[in-house]
């Protein structure tokens, strides 16, 4: 009870700074990647780059087209990020609330474990109502009372 309680606010709370982060699209890197739009931006060459990473110069233009091409390794990016004096922030982001993906996963599983008696209940001319299917409160009981780990088989 207690890993499903820390579970909840564990969600709500990654739920609470997603919401901060804003619209993810002002994330998107730039075209031709962040090393690149950074290092014009300053005003540096690639030599000068390369110098401050130690590495010879057509490196930074083959970092610079492997990040455009997003097959870069973090530790490489944040060893250019830390070289143009910025910080590397790496996130996964949910498209959507994670209590809602939860939600959903929760609701598929229901409906999954509800065919049976179904069609059960359709044998003997009985039928499930939506309201049944569909209700808050029956969700609610489901996530509560079923391990998550069973909503994502």
């Amino acid at each position: 009870m207690a890993r499903a309680r820390s579970a909840v606010q564990s969600r709500t709370h990654l739920d609470q700074r997603f919401k901060a982060l804003g619209p993810v699209t002002r994330f998107a890197p730039p075209v031709r990647g962040w090393i690149k739009a950074i290092r014009e931006s300053l005003g540096m060459s690639t030599a000068q780059l390369a110098k401050r990473l130690r590495i010879k110069q057509p490196s930074i233009v083959a970092l610079e087209q492997s990040e455009a091409k997003g097959a870069i390794e973090l530790e490489t990016l944040r060893r250019v990020a830390a070289a143009l004096d910025c910080t590397l922030v790496y996130a996964l982001v949910p498209n959507k609330p994670l209590e809602s993906i939860l939600r959903d996963r929760a609701r598929a599983f229901a409906r999954r474990r509800l065919q049976p008696v179904e069609h059960s209940m359709l044998l003997e001319d009985q039928k499930v109502t939506a309201k049944a299917k569909n209700s808050k409160a029956r969700l609610d009981e489901i996530i509560r009372e079923t391990n998550p780990r069973l909503f994502w088989d």
